[in-house]
Protein backbone atom coordinates (compact mmCIF):
# COMPACT_ATOMS: atom_id res chain seq x y z
CA UNK A 1 0.00 0.00 0.00
CA UNK A 2 1.49 3.27 -1.12
CA UNK A 3 2.21 5.91 1.52
CA UNK A 4 -0.04 8.87 1.27
CA UNK A 5 1.93 12.07 2.05
CA UNK A 6 0.09 15.08 3.35
CA UNK A 7 0.16 17.91 0.84
CA UNK A 8 2.75 20.55 1.76
CA UNK A 9 1.32 23.89 2.65
CA UNK A 10 3.45 26.99 2.21
CA UNK A 11 2.19 29.54 4.71
CA UNK A 12 3.36 32.96 3.56
CA UNK A 13 5.31 34.93 6.15
CA UNK A 14 3.16 37.56 7.77
CA UNK A 15 3.68 41.01 6.27
CA UNK A 16 3.96 43.70 8.96
CA UNK A 17 3.20 47.33 8.49
CA UNK A 18 6.32 49.16 7.50
CA UNK A 19 6.29 51.52 10.48
CA UNK A 20 5.69 48.70 12.94
CA UNK A 21 8.41 46.67 11.30
CA UNK A 22 10.85 49.54 11.49
CA UNK A 23 10.02 49.93 15.17
CA UNK A 24 10.65 46.25 15.70
CA UNK A 25 14.02 46.57 13.97
CA UNK A 26 14.93 49.38 16.34
CA UNK A 27 13.78 47.31 19.30
CA UNK A 28 15.85 44.37 18.09
CA UNK A 29 18.88 46.61 17.76
CA UNK A 30 18.42 47.91 21.32
CA UNK A 31 18.33 44.38 22.69
CA UNK A 32 21.55 43.61 20.83
CA UNK A 33 23.60 46.32 22.50
CA UNK A 34 26.95 44.62 21.89
CA UNK A 35 26.06 44.22 18.24
CA UNK A 36 25.09 47.87 17.92
CA UNK A 37 28.26 49.03 19.60
CA UNK A 38 30.38 47.00 17.18
CA UNK A 39 28.45 47.56 13.98
CA UNK A 40 27.29 51.13 14.35
CA UNK A 41 30.67 52.28 15.51
CA UNK A 42 31.78 52.40 11.85
CA UNK A 43 29.39 53.48 9.08
CA UNK A 44 31.35 51.39 6.53
CA UNK A 45 29.99 48.31 8.18
CA UNK A 46 26.27 49.12 7.81
CA UNK A 47 25.96 46.41 5.20
CA UNK A 48 27.35 43.80 7.59
CA UNK A 49 24.87 44.99 10.22
CA UNK A 50 21.99 44.68 7.76
CA UNK A 51 23.07 41.14 6.96
CA UNK A 52 23.11 40.23 10.64
CA UNK A 53 19.65 41.73 11.18
CA UNK A 54 18.26 39.99 8.11
CA UNK A 55 19.59 36.71 9.46
CA UNK A 56 17.82 37.33 12.80
CA UNK A 57 14.48 38.01 11.17
CA UNK A 58 14.78 35.13 8.68
CA UNK A 59 15.35 32.78 11.63
CA UNK A 60 11.95 33.98 12.89
CA UNK A 61 10.30 33.38 9.50
CA UNK A 62 10.08 37.08 8.65
CA UNK A 63 11.16 38.69 5.41
CA UNK A 64 12.47 42.23 5.84
CA UNK A 65 13.44 44.47 2.94
CA UNK A 66 16.59 46.52 2.75
CA UNK A 67 14.50 49.69 2.96
CA UNK A 68 13.03 48.64 6.30
CA UNK A 69 16.43 47.67 7.65
CA UNK A 70 17.91 50.99 6.53
CA UNK A 71 15.03 52.87 8.17
CA UNK A 72 15.52 50.96 11.42
CA UNK A 73 19.27 51.66 11.52
CA UNK A 74 18.73 55.36 10.81
CA UNK A 75 15.91 55.55 13.41
CA UNK A 76 18.19 54.11 16.07
CA UNK A 77 20.92 56.60 15.17
CA UNK A 78 18.42 59.47 15.33
CA UNK A 79 16.75 58.08 18.51
CA UNK A 80 13.41 57.83 16.81
CA UNK A 81 10.83 55.55 18.43
CA UNK A 82 12.63 56.32 21.72
CA UNK A 83 10.77 57.87 24.59
CA UNK A 84 12.48 61.01 25.86
CA UNK A 85 11.03 62.24 29.14
CA UNK A 86 9.97 65.88 29.19
CA UNK A 87 12.25 68.41 30.82
CA UNK A 88 11.47 69.23 34.42
CA UNK A 89 9.23 72.28 34.84
CA UNK A 90 6.11 73.62 36.45
CA UNK A 91 3.86 72.25 33.70
CA UNK A 92 5.48 68.82 34.06
CA UNK A 93 5.06 69.00 37.83
CA UNK A 94 1.33 69.80 37.49
CA UNK A 95 0.86 67.02 34.96
CA UNK A 96 2.47 64.47 37.26
CA UNK A 97 0.35 65.70 40.14
CA UNK A 98 -2.77 65.22 38.02
CA UNK A 99 -1.68 61.69 37.07
CA UNK A 100 -1.09 60.86 40.74
CA UNK A 101 -4.09 62.81 41.99
CA UNK A 102 -5.54 59.89 43.96
CA UNK A 103 -2.36 59.21 45.92
CA UNK A 104 -1.59 62.93 46.25
CA UNK A 105 -5.14 63.55 47.47
CA UNK A 106 -4.85 60.85 50.13
CA UNK A 107 -1.51 62.18 51.34
CA UNK A 108 -2.81 65.74 51.32
CA UNK A 109 -5.84 64.63 53.34
CA UNK A 110 -3.66 62.92 55.92
CA UNK A 111 -1.39 65.95 56.15
CA UNK A 112 -4.41 68.20 56.54
CA UNK A 113 -5.76 66.07 59.40
CA UNK A 114 -2.34 66.10 61.09
CA UNK A 115 -2.06 69.86 60.63
CA UNK A 116 -5.53 70.45 62.06
CA UNK A 117 -4.72 68.18 65.03
CA UNK A 118 -1.41 69.94 65.74
CA UNK A 119 -2.93 73.40 65.44
CA UNK A 120 -5.88 72.35 67.59
CA UNK A 121 -3.58 70.93 70.26
CA UNK A 122 -1.50 74.10 70.29
CA UNK A 123 -4.63 76.22 70.66
CA UNK A 124 -5.95 73.96 73.45
CA UNK A 125 -2.61 74.07 75.23
CA UNK A 126 -2.47 77.84 74.95
CA UNK A 127 -6.02 78.14 76.27
CA UNK A 128 -5.23 75.77 79.15
CA UNK A 129 -2.13 77.79 80.07
CA UNK A 130 -4.13 81.03 79.97
CA UNK A 131 -6.91 79.48 82.03
CA UNK A 132 -4.41 78.16 84.61
CA UNK A 133 -2.76 81.58 84.85
CA UNK A 134 -6.14 83.24 85.36
CA UNK A 135 -7.12 80.71 88.04
CA UNK A 136 -3.81 81.22 89.85
CA UNK A 137 -4.26 84.99 89.74
CA UNK A 138 -7.76 84.69 91.17
CA UNK A 139 -6.51 82.31 93.87
CA UNK A 140 -3.66 84.63 94.91
CA UNK A 141 -5.69 87.84 94.88
CA UNK A 142 -9.17 86.69 95.91
CA UNK A 143 -9.62 83.11 97.13
CA UNK A 144 -6.62 82.67 99.45
CA UNK A 145 -6.74 86.19 100.94
CA UNK A 146 -10.42 85.65 101.72
CA UNK A 147 -9.61 82.30 103.36
CA UNK A 148 -6.89 83.93 105.50
CA UNK A 149 -9.23 86.71 106.59
CA UNK A 150 -12.05 84.28 107.39
CA UNK A 151 -9.80 81.91 109.37
CA UNK A 152 -8.31 84.83 111.32
CA UNK A 153 -11.73 86.28 112.08
CA UNK A 154 -13.02 82.91 113.36
CA UNK A 155 -9.95 82.26 115.52
CA UNK A 156 -10.03 85.75 117.00
CA UNK A 157 -13.72 85.45 117.81
CA UNK A 158 -13.02 82.19 119.70
CA UNK A 159 -10.35 83.72 121.95
CA UNK A 160 -11.47 85.17 125.29
CA UNK A 161 -8.22 85.97 127.11
CA UNK A 162 -5.47 88.33 126.04
CA UNK A 163 -2.85 85.63 125.58
CA UNK A 164 -5.04 83.69 123.14
CA UNK A 165 -5.95 86.89 121.27
CA UNK A 166 -2.29 87.87 121.03
CA UNK A 167 -1.40 84.43 119.61
CA UNK A 168 -4.11 84.74 116.96
CA UNK A 169 -3.07 88.29 116.03
CA UNK A 170 0.53 87.15 115.52
CA UNK A 171 -0.60 84.56 112.97
CA UNK A 172 -2.94 87.06 111.29
CA UNK A 173 0.04 89.38 110.84
CA UNK A 174 1.87 86.56 109.05
CA UNK A 175 -1.17 86.11 106.83
CA UNK A 176 -1.26 89.81 105.92
CA UNK A 177 2.41 89.66 104.91
CA UNK A 178 1.73 86.60 102.75
CA UNK A 179 -1.22 88.37 101.08
CA UNK A 180 0.94 91.40 100.28
CA UNK A 181 3.65 89.15 98.83
CA UNK A 182 1.05 87.08 96.93
CA UNK A 183 2.71 83.98 98.39
CA UNK A 184 0.19 81.17 97.87
CA UNK A 185 2.04 78.55 99.93
CA UNK A 186 2.47 80.95 102.85
CA UNK A 187 -1.23 81.86 102.78
CA UNK A 188 -2.24 78.21 102.81
CA UNK A 189 0.10 77.59 105.74
CA UNK A 190 -1.42 80.52 107.66
CA UNK A 191 -4.95 79.20 107.09
CA UNK A 192 -3.92 75.79 108.50
CA UNK A 193 -2.18 77.42 111.48
CA UNK A 194 -5.18 79.61 112.29
CA UNK A 195 -7.57 76.65 112.08
CA UNK A 196 -5.35 74.59 114.41
CA UNK A 197 -5.03 77.51 116.81
CA UNK A 198 -8.78 77.98 116.89
CA UNK A 199 -9.23 74.27 117.65
CA UNK A 200 -6.80 74.59 120.58
CA UNK A 201 -8.63 77.66 121.88
CA UNK A 202 -11.99 75.90 121.77
CA UNK A 203 -10.68 72.71 123.38
CA UNK A 204 -11.55 71.98 127.01
CA UNK A 205 -10.20 69.33 129.38
CA UNK A 206 -9.27 68.64 132.99
CA UNK A 207 -5.61 68.06 133.82
CA UNK A 208 -6.02 65.02 136.04
CA UNK A 209 -3.34 63.45 138.25
CA UNK A 210 -2.73 59.77 137.47
CA UNK A 211 -3.27 57.54 140.53
CA UNK A 212 -4.07 54.15 139.05
CA UNK A 213 -2.53 51.03 140.56
CA UNK A 214 0.74 50.09 138.92
CA UNK A 215 1.30 53.56 137.45
CA UNK A 216 3.52 56.37 138.69
CA UNK A 217 1.83 59.40 140.19
CA UNK A 218 5.03 61.40 140.65
CA UNK A 219 8.76 61.10 139.90
CA UNK A 220 11.83 63.16 140.53
CA UNK A 221 14.97 63.77 138.51
CA UNK A 222 18.48 64.72 139.54
CA UNK A 223 19.77 67.31 137.06
CA UNK A 224 23.12 66.61 135.41
CA UNK A 225 24.32 70.12 136.19
CA UNK A 226 23.55 69.87 139.90
CA UNK A 227 23.55 66.45 141.57
CA UNK A 228 22.44 67.96 144.88
CA UNK A 229 19.16 69.25 143.39
CA UNK A 230 15.97 67.43 142.50
CA UNK A 231 13.28 68.24 139.91
CA UNK A 232 9.85 66.98 140.97
CA UNK A 233 7.14 65.98 138.45
CA UNK A 234 3.48 64.99 138.82
CA UNK A 235 2.19 62.64 136.08
CA UNK A 236 -1.03 63.92 134.50
CA UNK A 237 -3.42 63.28 131.62
CA UNK A 238 -5.92 65.57 129.86
CA UNK A 239 -9.43 64.14 130.24
CA UNK A 240 -12.49 65.39 128.39
CA UNK A 241 -15.94 65.58 129.97
CA UNK A 242 -16.58 62.06 128.69
CA UNK A 243 -13.39 60.73 130.31
CA UNK A 244 -11.39 60.40 127.07
CA UNK A 245 -7.65 61.01 127.40
CA UNK A 246 -6.43 63.47 124.77
CA UNK A 247 -3.13 63.15 122.93
CA UNK A 248 -1.41 66.56 123.11
CA UNK A 249 1.91 67.93 121.85
CA UNK A 250 4.24 68.24 124.86
CA UNK A 251 7.81 69.58 124.94
CA UNK A 252 10.24 67.35 126.82
CA UNK A 253 12.53 69.78 128.61
CA UNK A 254 15.24 67.15 128.94
CA UNK A 255 15.86 66.89 125.20
CA UNK A 256 13.91 69.79 123.72
CA UNK A 257 11.78 67.53 121.51
CA UNK A 258 8.01 67.86 121.11
CA UNK A 259 6.07 64.61 121.33
CA UNK A 260 2.34 63.90 121.11
CA UNK A 261 1.47 61.90 124.21
CA UNK A 262 -1.50 61.06 126.43
CA UNK A 263 0.47 61.22 129.71
CA UNK A 264 3.27 63.55 130.73
CA UNK A 265 4.95 64.97 133.80
CA UNK A 266 4.43 68.55 134.99
CA UNK A 267 7.23 69.97 137.10
CA UNK A 268 6.03 71.13 140.54
CA UNK A 269 7.62 72.52 143.70
CA UNK A 270 8.66 69.98 146.31
CA UNK A 271 5.76 71.12 148.57
CA UNK A 272 3.18 70.29 145.90
CA UNK A 273 4.87 66.95 145.22
CA UNK A 274 4.84 66.01 148.94
CA UNK A 275 1.20 67.08 149.39
CA UNK A 276 0.07 64.83 146.53
CA UNK A 277 2.19 61.94 147.84
CA UNK A 278 0.60 62.30 151.27
CA UNK A 279 -2.85 62.36 149.68
CA UNK A 280 -2.16 59.08 147.91
CA UNK A 281 -0.54 57.44 150.94
CA UNK A 282 -3.86 57.34 152.84
CA UNK A 283 -5.70 54.85 150.66
CA UNK A 284 -3.69 54.59 147.42
CA UNK A 285 -5.91 57.14 145.72
CA UNK A 286 -5.27 60.83 145.10
CA UNK A 287 -8.49 62.42 146.28
CA UNK A 288 -7.57 65.92 145.19
CA UNK A 289 -6.64 64.78 141.70
CA UNK A 290 -7.22 67.88 139.56
CA UNK A 291 -3.99 69.74 138.89
CA UNK A 292 -5.58 72.26 136.51
CA UNK A 293 -8.30 73.02 133.97
CA UNK A 294 -8.21 74.11 130.35
CA UNK A 295 -11.17 76.41 129.62
CA UNK A 296 -12.76 77.27 126.30
CA UNK A 297 -11.40 80.48 124.82
CA UNK A 298 -7.95 80.15 126.34
CA UNK A 299 -4.74 78.43 125.36
CA UNK A 300 -3.38 77.98 128.86
CA UNK A 301 -4.28 75.67 131.71
CA UNK A 302 -5.56 77.29 134.87
CA UNK A 303 -3.59 75.43 137.56
CA UNK A 304 -5.25 74.78 140.92
CA UNK A 305 -1.94 73.90 142.58
CA UNK A 306 1.49 75.48 142.48
CA UNK A 307 3.49 74.36 139.45
CA UNK A 308 6.77 75.28 137.79
CA UNK A 309 7.74 75.64 134.15
CA UNK A 310 8.82 72.43 132.50
CA UNK A 311 7.42 69.08 131.38
CA UNK A 312 8.77 65.62 130.52
CA UNK A 313 7.36 62.89 128.27
CA UNK A 314 9.30 59.92 129.58
CA UNK A 315 10.41 58.78 133.05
Amino acid sequence: MADTAAPATNTPAPQLDDVMLAMDVVDTLRHQESLVERELGQESRDEALKARLRQIYESQGLEVTDRILDQGIEALKESRFTYTPPKPGFDTFLARLWIRRRAVGSIAGILLVVLVAVVGWQIWRSNEASRAAEELQVELTVTLPAAVKEAGKAALASATDKDAKAAVEDVIAKGDAAITAKDGDAMRGVVEELNALRADILQTYTLTIVSREGEDTGVFRIPDVNENARNYYIIVEALTDSGEALALPIVNEENGKTETVKKWGVRVPEATFEAIRADKSDDGIVENNVLGEKHRGSLKVDYLMDVEDGTITAW
